[in-house]
């Protein structure tokens, strides 16, 4: 992977994952399937609009994760890591491929990327419970995977919830971070020129 090109790139990512951390843990909503619902996914699809794929998916994923650590969600820090990561990748491609297809608002493209990117988010946490729920229960087996999908949909519905928050929260403040010159180079030339 190639280095960051300059310090404030390298600081920009920093406190990228920051705000990410900090935006999951102001606001947490326990769910029954042990999680919690948080603003969080806001900043990590701005993670990726902003900084790109590579180092937005890293800041995004970081972030999220050390909220969870910090949180007590320690069984989650990984597969945060993971699926959050993938979420902020998604957006940034999501982003850029339809910014160059579409002639229309950037909010909408916005939107577009953060559902196709939210997607992603339901799916990988209800795959990640079945799969906790059968290593937990220490046998993967018919009975194990009933239950691991009968845990799993629970989550669906409060991750759906969350991924939402994070489009409509993050569809108000891109216009507002647009207006940082260094974040309109980073939206508009990705990861190519400013970051890794």
């Amino acid at each position: 992977m190639k280095m960051f090109k300059n310090t404030k790139a390298l600081v920009a990512a920093a406190l990228m994952a920051a705000f990410t951390c900090v935006a999951t843990m102001s606001i947490q909503i326990p769910t029954p399937t042990l999680g919690y619902i948080h603003p969080g996914d806001c900043l990590v699809l701005l993670c990726g609009i902003i900084l790109g794929p590579v180092v937005g998916s890293l800041s995004a994923g970081i972030g999220s994760m050390f909220a969870d650590i910090l949180s007590g969600y320690m069984i989650y820090a990984i597969p945060t890591l993971l699926i959050k990561g993938v979420t902020a990748f998604i957006a940034a491609v999501m982003f850029r491929k339809l910014k160059q297809l579409w002639k229309t608002k950037q909010t909408l493209i916005f939107a577009v990327a953060g559902i196709l990117a939210e997607i992603n988010m339901v799916f990988g946490y209800f795959l990640n419970k079945i799969i906790q729920t059968m290593f937990l229960a220490g046998a993967y087996n018919g009975e194990t995977l009933a239950a691991g999908l009968a845990s799993a949909m629970g989550g669906v519905f409060s991750n759906c919830i969350q991924g939402t928050a994070g489009i409509i929260l993050g569809a108000l403040l891109l216009p507002v971070l647009s207006q940082v010159p260094d974040v309109r180079t980073w939206m508009n030339l990705g990861s190519r020129k400013n970051l890794a």
